[in-house]
């Protein structure tokens, strides 16, 4: 099975091979992404100085990423993509490519060398971009023809590229538009990316804001005496910044990026700019570099992990006054108010409000200084601080949440420039909904509807407009339009449970009336964690027997009316499909998956065994496999190994490769097309369409038994497996094989159900389990008995 990845409904248009010039952490992760969809790619770096290997510098950087965490490559299939070379004998193979990718040192004059190379060996026509974070775009094209100047546009990328989806491209004066929208649809439909249009200023738009952000951050804590925790609490959550804060969000990106992304911006913005207020000198961070606290690149930041004698490890916090570790203290807990309305936040007594007005304040009015100069309005702003800083929020949406006008007010009564965006909006919001459609407001003083790309189809739009069909307190159904509708999981991390089956029951029927199809999607960050342990623990604890199996057979029953149902169901994963929703996808005609879908059947890590079809199913699948042996015990064996060891695909195309996706199965790159896609997935199955045949299984009974039981002892014996693990795996190796019998000739369907349902109610009722379950509802992690 092929890792590489060709688009629904996407076209090779005009680029079909790819050069990154670049082979460090940035190229690299862009020249990945790339073959990470299917598309060949030439990376090229400079000949190392020793060694007879020319070309160790770029097949280095491919080697590292095949061993790095998270992984750059979705699969070892996209990695053969990636072809490796060196600029001094390689770059006439640019003429070869499409689009030609610069990702080297942040210097001008290197850069304007490689250009003048490039100049004389591309096609003319074939697009050449920058992922320059802080060159203008005119000055980077001096001295360039006229020609080369059309073929050049920025397209800077967040790292790493594979999972931030944010792409800012800059078009140059010059720039041809069918070269910049030829770059835009393979950046959108191929590399998954949303694009932000940024103007051709310093540092565009993410990385302005976001630096402006961190050193006023860092300087107010410095100044008013806060704790890297107080300072983390207060401007992390409240704010909808992700909870590392503000801190903790510098370690992860590097402690020493700080003073050179300061340099940067002070070399090349306008004299007057808010951001040289910021600037100062940093002994503690000077001094963190200088000792190897860089993050968690190095030994640690403003926080680090100690290991004691031992073994146990203690988080460390660095005291912002002395420059000294100690352990890291909680802050008092901020007011209820404070914690969840934004105004309340920055009026809040004490160090609290004043901490967060400083932020806001500052940050909020220098986004809305920029509109006009680096963006053309405030979506794009909105989009680049969301999707490049992972900020819940936009600044526009945080106005809106502080009020326009009381923002205003307040920054008028403290005597500083109001931004003209401001003053348009007056009282009324930076975005409302009109008519069903969400719509901002823009420089002229006018709402205008906030764009979608053509083949974009959001649910969230669909909310906005329309009523649900049905619901229930877990679930909901939405008519997505053209006679197909949506599932929708609702529920916390969007677990399964009673009222889901319910709602899928409920669904038969009125589909196979009004509809042609079904679509199971949602726009959650992940599709589902399986079913609710919480609910399910407290039903065991309260000797509810009846209820647990009662729920047992209300999933097997409603995934089972799913995989039979007199018309196409079709699954949309995105994020993680777990236990449960491993199962939805198993009983799905098929599955449309976006490429990061983490998948797996998991249960195995809790005590528990599958308990909704999901045996049955994926031994259908792997004894169906052209790549499987034939006979009763590969497809059991395998099966065994993936639910026992509660494998997790690492991406959708590595899902395919462990069968939780059939080949047949599609991916979308880009998130925002999964809804469309998988809709044109349904609509494509309607005619013609019949309901699946029931499948045997042929299982190898007692010797397949003794067999596994072999295999996990074996584990024990070497520490990988404990105690328990051999009980749950006993279990397991029960239903796979056939249940009590010592000879099994062909098991059914429902057969199958029932020894899958005895034997979850079975680990339900051991201690062992309550306590992994507990643990893993407390931790997040299982208890390892």
């Amino acid at each position: 099975m092929s890792g590489a990845v060709k688009p629904e409904g996407a076209k090779p248009g005009s680029i079909k091979k790819v050069c990154v010039i670049g082979a460090g952490v940035m190229g690299a992760g862009i020249a990945a992404q790339i073959a990470n969809a299917g598309v060949p790619v030439l990376l090229l770096d400079i000949p190392p100085r020793d060694g007879a290997d020319r070309d160790a510098v770029a097949k280095g950087a491919v080697a590292k990423m095949l061993k790095t965490e998270p992984a750059a490559f979705m699969s070892k299939a996209a990695a053969k993509l990636v072809e490796t070379g060196n600029i001094d004998d390689h770059l006439d193979r640019v003429a070869e490519c499409d689009w030609i990718v610069e990702a080297i040192v942040e210097r001008l004059d290197i850069k304007q060398s490689l250009y003048a190379r490039l100049e004389a060996l591309k096609r003319p026509g074939s697009a050449v971009s920058s992922n320059t974070s802080t060159i203008p775009l005119e000055k980077l094209v001096e001295g360039r023809s006229a020609q080369f100047r059309r073929d050049f546009l920025i397209t800077h990328f967040f790292n790493p590229p594979r999972y931030m989806r944010l792409v800012e491209i800059v078009r140059g004066a010059d720039t041809d538009a069918n070269v910049a929208e030829g770059v835009e649809a393979f950046v959108d439909r191929f590399m998954g990316k949303r694009i932000v249009r940024a103007k051709d200023t310093p540092g565009f738009i993410a990385n302005r804001i976001g630096t402006y952000w961190l050193a006023i951050a860092v300087n107010a804590a410095l100044d008013q005496g806060l704790t890297v925790e107080e300072a983390d609490q207060i401007g992390g959550r409240p704010m909808g910044v992700p909870k590392t804060g503000i801190f903790a969000l510098i370690d992860l990106v590097g402690v020493d990026l700080m003073p050179l992304l300061a340099k940067s911006l002070s070399d090349t913005l306008p004299q007057g700019d808010p951001y040289f207020a910021t600037v100062r000198p940093l002994t503690l961070v000077d001094r963190m570099i200088a000792e190897g606290f860089t993050g968690r690149k190095g030994k640690g930041g403003f926080y680090r992990l100690e290991k004691s004698a031992d073994g146990q490890r203690a988080k460390l916090a660095i005291d912002l006054r002395t420059g000294e570790y100690r352990p890291e203290s909680k802050p008092d807990a901020l007011p209820a108010a404070a914690e969840k309305d934004l105004a309340a936040l920055v009026t809040t007594p004490g160090k609290v409000g004043e901490y967060a007005w400083t932020i806001l304040g500052n940050v909020l009015s220098y986004a809305a200084m920029l509109v006009g100069e680096a963006a053309d309005d405030i979506v794009a702003i909105d989009d680049a601080m969301k999707l490049g800083y992972n900020w819940k929020f936009g600044p526009f949406e945080l106005i809106d949440r502080l009020g326009p006008g009381k923002l205003a007010e307040r920054l008028r009564a403290e005597g500083r420039t109001v931004p003209a965006i401001l003053d348009t909006a007056g009282a009324r919001p930076f975005y409302r909904v009109e008519g069903g459609v969400r719509q901002y407001l823009g420089h002229d003083g006018a709402y205008h509807d906030v764009p979608r790309g053509e083949g974009v189809l959001l649910l969230e739009d669909v909310k906005r407009r329309s009523q649900p069909v049905a619901t229930s307190a877990s679930a909901a159904l939405w008519d997505v339009g053209d006679g197909v509708l949506c599932l929708e999981f609702t529920a916390k991390m969007n677990a399964l449970d009673g009222e889901v089956a319910r709602l899928i029951q409920q669904a038969i029927p009125l589909v196979q009336d009004r509809y042609k199809a079904l679509v199971i999607y949602n726009e959650g960050s992940n599709f589902s964690a399986g079913a609710n342990l919480g609910l399910a623990l407290f039903a065991v604890k309260a000797g509810a027997w009846g209820e647990i199996e009662k729920l047992i057979v209300a999933g097997q029953q409603a995934f089972k009316a799913l995989k039979y149902a007199p018309f196409p169901v079709v699954s949309a994963p995105s994020g993680m499909a777990l236990g449960g929703g491993c199962e939805v996808l198993f009983h799905s005609d098929a599955v449309q998956a976006h490429a990061e879908s983490y998948i797996g059947l998991v249960e195995a890590g809790v005590g528990l065994v599958p308990g909704w079809g999901g045996h049955g199913e994926l031994l259908d699948r792997l004894a169906r496999s052209p790549m499987m042996p034939k006979g009763p015990m590969p497809a059991v064996a395998k099966a065994f190994e993936l639910i026992s060891t509660a494998q997790v695909s690492r991406s959708a195309a590595h899902a395919k490769e462990l069968a939780f996706l059939r080949p047949t199965d599609g991916i979308t790159m880009n998130r925002d097309r999964l809804l469309a896609d998988a809709k044109a997935r349904a609509l494509a199955l309607v005619d013609g369409y019949t309901p699946p045949e029931p499948p045997t299984f042929r299982l190898p009974g007692e010797s397949g038994r003794v067999g596994l039981a072999g295999a996990v002892a074996d584990f024990r014996r070497k520490g990988v497996a404990t105690a328990y693990d051999e009980v749950v795996a006993g279990r397991l190796a029960h239903v796979l094989t056939g249940g009590d019998a010592d000879v099994v000739d062909t098991v059914t369907e429902q057969q199958l159900l029932d020894l899958e349902r005895a034997a979850f109610i079975e680990s339900a009722h051991d201690e062992r389990t309550h306590a992994r379950v507990e643990s893993m509802l407390m931790t997040g992690k299982p208890l390892r008995n």
